[in-house]
């Protein structure tokens, strides 16, 4: 492991600067140390050689006491410094992570354990604080203090100077040798954290089902191994933590043994004055001192620096399809082109398709249907830019009789600012009914709000709760059915001024009251919003103006405009 982590370093203005107050610190705290030892070692030898009385060494004591407590100020503002500046580095981290996760959307996600990026961005960043406020500023004095005391021992003892410098090289050594075995330890205990973090993500959010088919205790043994394998890891990371703290305590003592040995000889021929060897005897442990502890500090920190690893692999984790600068044509009026596009079986997203031709023209209602893994979920993935076809191209034409532009030409940010969006299984963040809703529309009206929810069919049941919209709800919608949930999803969607709606099955969850309900709210939506419908079931895909079936990654019927021939009638495609 390197002893800094470029990355980190690099990441946000604030630790730049804040390691350059370090520097500046660091020099004034070394200063303020030979500063002590001198004035320490002028009253030591003052009173005891000189026969010097209190009032004599009055002013020394007075400027030792001044030394001291400015170097307790210097202390404090760099301990204040460090935490504001921790603190603002993993609050930045956190938005980084959470903007970044954003832009690759679901098609990352999905393939992602959320259990471990949660770890990552909960006790991962939280772990860099070791490293930010205490192992970073210990690294700066550990260069700029032995440098500045050294300089000052040298011209005053060049024998002890010699001689630190001959073994103070020993301690940076070490560090290297068992931070190599560190780093693998640490690496280990990271991912077994992180597996059991996801593991107990996995269990909690499906305990329900796991209680129903009786396998809930099942689950005791797999997580009583997973923690068990934590506790060893952790473990071998303490031995490894005290190994390396007595070897750097063993270097330091014999340094300053040898040093001391060195300076007692020579006090007893007269080659080195009683003030100036006691001074650098004061100095000694000085020097080894700020290695010492970013040793100490180092072991501190490579848990976060193992997290900041993993959230880094997602910050640089390649975009699905990063745009150009074309603008994006007025949806209201564009048709939307699929030709011949091809996509590989994706990890994340799931079954892949196999020459798709389809359009999807103005104000139109589009229902895709076809049994499960025939590639629905693909075409809205594809549609939102989640993932890149691997042959073919998806079109956009403005109608006005211009050349129609390449998907993969536009933004994708830009790009999904005209699309409203419900996935199979939508989710619901930590607060009020209102808030979630308007997500699709942070500006939206009290009125537009209540509006929306009526078109979902979830006024109903807003009206009843005892603080109606203000109601709040916990993460994932608690406290809410599904049906309750998807109601809402949808609400968020028909919120949003989109001309172009995309619904994954909006009524799976919603009885068959509910379902006309929805229904009727989506045949009463202005012919300027074109709607994409994922539908299994034949009351929904009656909905539409047109029925494209899929089947194995292919269009068997109603491509529209491309395959018209051989459409069958929508009524006649199954659901």
């Amino acid at each position: 492991m390197s002893p800094v982590d470029p990355r980190l370093v690099r990441f946000g203005r604030t630790t730049r600067r804040f390691l350059a107050a370090a520097v500046g610190l660091g020099l004034a705290s070394a200063a303020l140390v030979v500063a002590q030892a001198a004035l320490l070692a002028h009253a030591v030898a003052s009173a005891f050689l000189r026969g010097a009385t209190l009032a004599a060494l009055r002013p020394t004591i007075l400027w030792l006491l001044a030394v001291i407590l400015a170097r307790a100020a210097v202390a404090l503002a760099a301990e204040v410094a460090a935490h504001g500046s921790a603190a603002r580095v993993k609050s930045d981290l956190r938005l980084a992570l959470v903007r970044r996760a954003l832009e690759l959307g679901p098609g990352f996600l999905e393939g992602e354990r959320t259990g471990e990026l949660a770890a990552a961005a909960v006790q991962g960043v939280e772990a860099l604080d070791a490293y930010y406020a205490r192992y970073l500023p210990q690294l700066v004095l550990a260069v700029v203090a032995p440098v500045a005391i050294l300089a000052w021992i040298f011209p005053h003892d060049r024998l002890s100077a010699l001689i630190l410098l001959a073994t103070l090289p020993l301690v940076p050594i070490f560090m290297a040798l068992i931070g190599r075995l560190a780093e693998d330890r640490t690496r280990a205990r990271w991912a077994t954290l992180a597996a059991m973090a996801a593991h107990f993500l996995d269990v909690l959010q499906g305990l329900p089902t796991l209680r129903i088919f009786g396998r809930g205790r099942a689950q005791a043994g797999a997580i009583r191994e997973i923690t068990g394998r934590f506790r060893d890891e952790t473990m071998t990371t303490l031995r490894i933590v005290f190994l390396s703290a007595l070897v750097l305590e063993l270097i330091a003592t014999i340094g300053t043994a040898v040093v001391a040995v060195a300076i007692g000889l020579r006090l007893l021929d007269g080659r080195v004055a009683f003030e100036a060897g006691l001074a650098v005897l004061v100095l000694t442990p000085e020097v080894y001192l700020p290695l010492r502890r970013a040793g100490v500090q180092f072991h501190a920190s490579t848990e976060g620096v193992a997290a900041a690893s993993r959230i880094f692999a997602v910050l640089d984790a390649p975009a699905a399809g990063v745009g150009g600068a074309l603008a994006v044509p007025d949806l209201s009026r564009a048709t939307i082109r699929f030709e011949d596009v091809a996509l590989e079986r994706h990890e994340r997203i799931g079954e892949g398709l196999a020459g798709v031709s389809f359009e999807l023209r103005s104000g139109e209602r589009v229902a895709l249907v076809g049994p499960s893994g025939a590639g629905k979920s693909t075409v809205a993935a594809l549609l939102l830019r989640f993932v890149s076809p691997t042959a073919g191209r998806i079109t956009v034409g403005a109608g006005d009789g211009a050349a129609p532009v390449d998907l993969a030409g536009i933004d994708p940010a830009k790009w999904r600012r005209h699309i409203a969006w419900v996935p199979q299984r939508p989710h619901l963040f930590p607060g009020t009914i209102a808030d979630n809703i308007r997500l699709g529309e942070p500006d939206a009206s009290d009125e537009a709000v209540r509006e929306a929810a009526r078109l979902a069919g979830a006024l109903g049941f807003v009206d009843r709760l005892p603080r109606g919209f203000d109601t709040r709800v916990g993460e994932g919608g608690a406290r809410l059915s599904a049906g309750q949930r998807s109601r809402i999803a949808l609400a968020r969607a028909l919120v949003r001024p989109a001309p172009l709606l995309v619904l994954d099955e909006p009524t799976a969850n919603l009885d068959p009251e509910r379902q006309e309900a929805v229904r009727e709210a989506l045949a009463a939506l202005p012919r300027t919003r074109t709607v994409l419908l994922i539908a299994h079931r034949p009351a929904m895909a009656a909905l539409a103006d047109r029925v494209v079936a899929l089947d194995g990654g292919r269009v068997v019927g109603g491509a529209g405009g491309l395959d018209e021939a051989a459409a069958p009638a929508a009524e006649e495609v199954p659901a």
